[in-house]
C-alpha cells in the first residue's frame, strides 16, 4: 500500500471515529441544481439518513445466499461461503411496513470497536440511524435495471444505504451487498454475527486478492438474482438485460473487476477506489465507466493508468473538498455526533453529488435518458470537475 493510500484509509477511520451518541445538530435543507439528477438533499433530524429525492417510495428485502460450490476464502474452517444482501425497490406510494433498521446492533458495536475502540458510545445510537425504506412492501409494477453495490473494505453494507435508497427510488432494484470476514460484522439470519478476519493483516496478496475475491462474490450474487430459480420473492422486477454496479473503495475497484469478468455488467462506478486489481490493457469491452474521486486521484498513477485502458465511454469526475468517505454515508455518522466533518465539504452536499452524478450514469447507460450533467462543468455544481476523454 502506498503512503498516500495509507493517508486515504487513516482520513476514512478518522470520520468514522467521530461517529458518536450525540443528536444530529444544524442539519437543514441543501440547494443543488435545478435538474432532477441534482435534486435538493435535505437531513431530517429524527430520520437520520437524507430523504431519497425520487419519486417512489422505497421497499427493503434483506435475503441469505450461499454459494455451495465455494468454501469460504477467509475462514475455510466456516464452510460455504455466504453473503448478506439488502434488496431496494421501488414501492407504491401508499407502502407499507415499519422503515428498515440501518444495521444490526452487533454489527454497531462491532464497527465502534474496529474504528473508535476508546469510544463509549452506545452500539444502538449508529444501529438507531433511521432510514427510508419500508421493509416487506409490496413492489410497483415493472421492470427495471438491476445495480450491486458493494461496499469499501472494513465497512459494513450499510454504509451505502443512502446512495441505495435513492437509487430505488429514481425507479431502480438495488442489490447492497455484504462480504463477511472483510468488514467489521456481518449478521447472519440466524443470530451470529461474523465478525472481520482479515482487516489485519491483509491476507497474502494484499488489497488486490480482495478485490478479485469480491468478482466471484458478486457474479454469484448475479446468478442468484437473474437465474431460473432465483433467490429473491422480487426478482421478476429485475430487467437482466440493464445491470450496473458500482462501490466504494476497494469495492469500487471490484466493480472494475467484475465487469473484466462478467459480461452482464453493463457499466460500472468505482467511488474513490485504488485500482489494486488494475484494468487490463483490453479494457472493458467498450462498456461505460465512471471514475467518481477526490482531488487526491488527480496524482494518483493507478487512475491515471485506469482512464488510458479505459476503451468506452467514460469519465473522471473529481469532487474539490471530499474526502474518501464523502461518498458514503460516514460522514452523517460524525453530523450526528455533533463533531465537525473532517472533509471540508459538507456530508448534505457530498450526499447530493454523489446521488445527483451517480444516478445521472446510470440513467443514461441503463435506461437512455440523456444527461448533460455529464459532458461538462456545471454552474450548479463548482466543486466537480469533469475530465473528457
Amino acid at each position: 500500500m502506498t503512503n498516500r493510500s495509507r493517508r486515504l484509509s487513516s482520513a476514512a477511520a478518522v470520520a468514522l471515529a467521530l461517529s458518536l451518541s450525540l443528536p444530529i445538530v444544524g442539519a437543514g435543507a441543501v440547494s443543488a441544481a435545478p435538474t432532477p439528477s441534482a435534486a435538493s438533499t435535505t437531513v431530517d433530524a429524527r430520520a437520520g439518513l437524507p430523504r431519497p429525492t425520487g419519486p417512489h417510495t422505497v421497499g427493503r428485502d434483506t435475503i441469505h445466499l450461499v454459494d455451495t460450490d465455494r468454501p469460504d476464502p477467509w475462514v475455510p474452517s466456516a464452510g460455504a461461503r455466504q453473503l448478506m444482501v439488502s434488496m431496494y425497490y421501488p414501492a407504491p406510494p401508499a407502502a407499507g411496513g415499519p422503515t428498515a433498521p440501518y444495521m444490526t446492533t452487533e454489527e454497531a458495536r462491532l464497527l465502534l470497536q474496529l474504528r473508535a475502540p476508546d469510544t463509549t458510545v452506545r452500539p444502538e445510537v449508529i444501529s438507531g440511524v433511521r432510514t427510508w425504506a419500508h421493509t416487506d412492501a409490496r413492489p410497483v409494477h415493472g421492470r427495471f435495471p438491476l445495480v450491486v453495490l458493494s461496499p469499501g473494505f472494513t465497512f459494513p453494507r450499510a454504509t451505502l444505504t443512502g446512495l441505495a435508497e435513492d437509487l430505488a427510488s429514481r425507479g431502480y432494484v438495488v442489490a447492497l451487498v455484504d462480504h463477511p470476514y472483510e468488514n467489521a460484522g456481518t449478521t447472519l439470519p440466524d443470530g451470529r454475527t461474523l465478525p472481520c478476519a482479515i482487516c489485519a493483516p491483509l491476507p497474502e496478496g494484499g488489497p488486490a486478492v480482495v478485490a478479485k475475491s469480491r468478482v466471484e462474490d458478486l457474479s454469484f450474487v448475479l446468478d442468484r438474482l437473474t437465474g431460473r430459480h432465483p433467490a429473491w420473492r422480487h426478482a421478476r422486477m429485475i430487467d437482466p438485460r440493464r445491470i450496473g454496479m458500482g462501490g466504494h473503495s476497494i469495492g469500487g475497484n471490484a466493480t472494475a473487476a467484475t465487469m473484466a469478468a462478467d459480461a452482464r455488467v453493463r457499466a460500472g462506478v468505482n467511488m474513490d477506489g485504488t485500482f489494486y486489481a488494475p484494468v487490463s490493457d483490453s479494457g472493458l469491452d467498450g462498456r461505460p465507466f465512471l471514475m467518481f474521486g477526490t482531488r487526491d486521484r488527480t496524482v494518483d498513477e493507478d487512475w491515471d493508468e485506469a482512464w488510458a485502458h479505459l476503451d468506452g465511454w467514460k469519465r473522471w469526475l473529481t469532487v474539490a473538498g471530499a474526502d474518501h468517505g464523502s461518498f458514503t454515508d460516514v460522514p452523517l455518522l460524525a453530523e450526528l455526533a455533533g463533531i465537525p466533518d473532517t472533509a471540508p465539504l459538507p456530508f448534505e452536499r457530498s450526499a447530493v453529488l454523489t446521488r445527483a452524478y451517480v444516478a445521472a450514469f446510470f440513467d443514461l447507460h441503463l435506461k437512455g435518458i440523456a444527461q448533460p450533467l455529464l459532458d461538462g462543468p456545471s454552474p450548479a455544481n463548482p466543486e466537480v470537475s469533469v475530465r473528457l476523454p
